[in-house]
């Protein structure tokens, strides 16, 4: 793929849809009314009109600042607030509210506790099931800085789906996620697969990759027992973060879907407005 320094035009295809109906304005009074925060929001997600409207958010927990500044990401950084341990029945009751039949919950990383919020990943999944034993559960989660104990304190609360995003290819990697690293997410994902829970990651693309390197990340999560994969556009949220460096045709989103679907993954999601909870309710089956 090509590279340029440019600011490239958004293609017809991302053409994102407005917000509007009772729905949404129903999930948007909830989501305020209990001080809670969702990335589709914090993560300035295209989606957000769609999925507001069908009635479903992702939740974001331990606040809304992360103490990692990934240059693809446009959740805030820097100093986190104290932890509000109300937030995990908050978001309890919020699901209740919503009735719905799948959840997904994801979190800023927490550097700065000495568990990187591990703990309190543990209460929100055990509130939650208390609250809504028929719902069933994703989680997005951070990396644990790595740490076998950490993660597993989320495994033994036996969410029906955990996803951990790879982000990009190997060699982007630094330069892309913040204090991050590509081998030790693909250690999380194992962590998770070999516990018997469904493990799940995605990749941006537009950042310079090259589809040989898609198709080794494909191979690289496959071989961790990854069983779901979802593949978007990169979009840039500020001009502080990394430009795009090409537009990806629906074509070749389609073409990824049909060779990783080829090559054993159980589910691909892979489109240009694909993010990490798209179509999430599918992937419980």
């Amino acid at each position: 793929m090509e590279t340029t320094t440019t600011v490239l035009r958004k293609p017809e295809w991302l053409k994102i849809k407005l917000p509007s109906g009772n729905t949404y304005k129903e999930v948007k009074r909830i989501v305020e009314s209990h001080g809670l925060h969702t990335i589709c929001e914090s993560g300035k997600c295209p989606n957000k009109a769609e999925c507001w409207g069908n009635g479903t958010a992702t939740f974001m927990i331990l606040g809304d600042i992360c103490t990692r500044a990934c240059r693809f990401c446009a959740v805030k950084t820097g100093k986190p607030q104290a932890v509000n341990w109300n937030e995990p029945l908050e978001v309890a009751k919020s699901i209740q509210l919503m009735q719905l039949k799948h959840c997904v919950i994801t979190s800023v990383d927490r550097d700065d506790l000495p568990d990187y919020g591990a703990e309190f990943w543990a209460v929100t999944i055990a509130k939650v099931k208390e609250l809504n034993p028929n719902t069933t559960i994703e989680v997005l989660i951070p990396d644990f800085k790595g740490k076998a104990e950490c993660i597993q304190r989320v495994i033994d609360q036996k969410p029906n789906v955990i996803s951990h995003n790879i982000e990009t290819i190997r060699r982007l990697t630094r330069k892309v996620r913040r204090n991050s690293d590509y081998d030790r997410s693909l250690s999380v994902l194992k962590q998770v697969a070999q516990a018997g829970i469904r493990a799940k990651s995605g990749i941006m693309l537009g950042l310079g990759e090259t589809e040989t390197e898609v198709l080794q990340t494909m191979d690289d999560l496959l071989a961790v027992g990854c069983q779901v994969m979802t593949i978007g556009q990169y979009l840039q949220p500020t001009k502080e973060h990394l430009p795009v460096q090409a537009f990806i045709h629906p074509e070749t989103f389609k073409k990824y879907e049909e060779i990783g679907l080829q090559k054993g993954f159980r589910f691909v999601e892979s489109g240009a407005l694909v993010r990490s909870s798209y179509h999430a309710e599918k992937h419980v089956l």
